[in-house]
């Protein structure tokens, strides 16, 4: 990776080795601990404008997904296992421990989300709360894929697809690829939301073919373990014990696929929420609205 701006002044660099590879936290702040996790397309950097207001009040944990940004890429096999947001939870969760952490709050966006909501059903124990952003759960968004939603979350089929595939199309050129979706994403469908120094950050992965593999087996997991594991839930009626907060873009990507609130409200016992103004990335396009929600979620007693 080349040099790339410090977004988080401050903070403390950690790589936590785990027996499935490292992962890269910046870490920072006093009080409980809150784990913090980034979407596709992005990495750990996308809360850097929500850091220093939840920081106040948390001692944070802002982590790389395996695979993603700065943190190891485990390798795979034919079940994509270690790209399994189960996979990826246990990791976690290993990697908060090694940092002494048994016990903490969570909070992921898209991907990260996804991993957050995978560890607070088989790992309900671990955590204090949990907020999703802009998601709804991936069992929902493959039953949901009609014409219109397949057309909005292509991506989710695009990378999937058998490798290297999607990696050779994505690699031969990706800054087009990466800012376009990007673009398309937010509720202004342009750039301007992101700080460039930021948008480096997120295009570094892309220009790596070895990542881009990475990403790519993530969605591949998503197509298909990730499904059969919510299933079992869903069969099960399995839910989410803990307090949990799902926020979304008011033109996001989950609001467009159904009510989120009304679906999350049959994944977990106790929930609240409401949509941010902004589109996908709410920590970048709306992040005072975003922390505020955020803070006064984690800080309820």
């Amino acid at each position: 990776m080349p040099d790339l701006a410090d977004l988080f002044p401050g903070f403390g660099s950690e790589w936590i080795n785990t027996t499935s590879g490292r992962i890269f936290a910046r870490t920072g702040g006093d009080g409980p601990p809150l784990l913090l996790l980034h979407g596709f397309s992005e990495t750990h950097v996308m809360w850097h404008r929500v850091a220093p207001t939840l920081a106040e009040r948390f001692k944070l944990i802002i982590a790389d997904l395996p695979g993603y940004g700065w943190s190891d890429m485990p390798e795979s096999d034919a079940a994509h296992t270690p790209y399994t947001k189960r996979a990826m939870a246990a990791q976690l969760i290993e990697a908060m421990e090694q940092l002494g952490h048994v016990h903490f709050g969570l909070a992921g966006h898209d991907r990260g989300g996804r991993v957050s909501y995978r560890l607070a059903l088989d790992h309900p124990g671990r955590l204090s709360r949990l907020a999703v952003l802009d998601i709804l759960p991936t069992y929902e968004y493959w039953m949901r894929m009609d014409r219109a939603y397949a057309l909005k979350i292509y991506h989710w089929s695009f990378l999937a697809q058998p490798a290297p595939l999607p990696e050779t199309l994505i690699g031969a050129s990706p800054d087009f690829y990466l800012k376009t979706t990007l673009a398309s994403w937010t509720k202004k469908k342009d750039l301007s939301c992101f700080d460039p120094r930021a948008l480096e950050h997120y295009l570094a992965p892309f220009r790596d073919p070895m990542r881009l593999h990475a990403m790519c087996e993530d969605y591949r997991a998503g197509a298909e373990a990730d499904v059969a594991h919510d299933k079992v839930d869903v069969d099960a009626g399995n839910t989410i014990p803990v307090p949990m907060l799902a926020l979304w873009g008011d033109a996001g990507i989950a609001q467009s696929a159904a009510t989120p609130l009304d679906t999350w409200q049959s994944w977990a016992k106790d929930v609240r929420g409401g949509p941010i103004d902004s589109g996908h990335f709410l920590t970048e396009e709306a992040p005072a609205q975003t922390a505020n929600a955020l803070l006064e979620f984690f800080t309820e007693s």
